[in-house]
């Protein structure tokens, strides 16, 4: 079994791959500090990105962490990305698939992304919306 660290740097080198091959140019913050790990440019805009492994939460749906976690002196600390990046780049490495999610369309704590329910209902964030298609929407 891998280690969080692990699994985040091959996320990371995949979402750089997925980026590059689809003609933007990736930029890498310097040290280990910043809330973003990508610097995606378009050509007319800079996103602040933070790079997510996303995991099987349900038989329909996938989970991923939209905090941080830290642990300082002894003591666990989480904090948000509001304010600190512009978008959230998702990879799901059992289809290796990739999931572009702008801060404000973010939860709180955990996103679901639902690949497909019995009902369609206002507060589902379905997979579909936010599959990366090679266009940052």
């Amino acid at each position: 079994m891998q280690n969080s660290k692990s699994v985040g740097d091959e996320t990371e080198v995949a979402a750089l791959h997925e980026l590059v091959s689809h003609g933007y140019r990736v930029s890498i913050p310097f040290g280990d500090n910043d809330k973003y790990d990508l610097v995606v440019d378009d050509g007319e805009t800079l996103y602040r990105v933070q790079c997510k492994t996303a995991w099987k939460n349900k038989p329909r749906t996938i989970r991923f962490n939209t905090h941080s976690q830290t642990t300082r002196d002894g003591e666990y600390h989480e904090t948000t990305y509001e304010e600190e990046i512009d978008a959230f780049f998702v990879r799901y490495p059992e289809t290796e698939t990739f999931y572009w999610i702008p801060i404000a369309d973010a939860t709180t704590q955990k996103m679901e992304l639902r690949f497909e329910a019995d009902i369609d209902h206002p507060s589902i964030n379905w997979a579909s919306a936010f599959e990366f298609s090679g266009v940052i929407v």
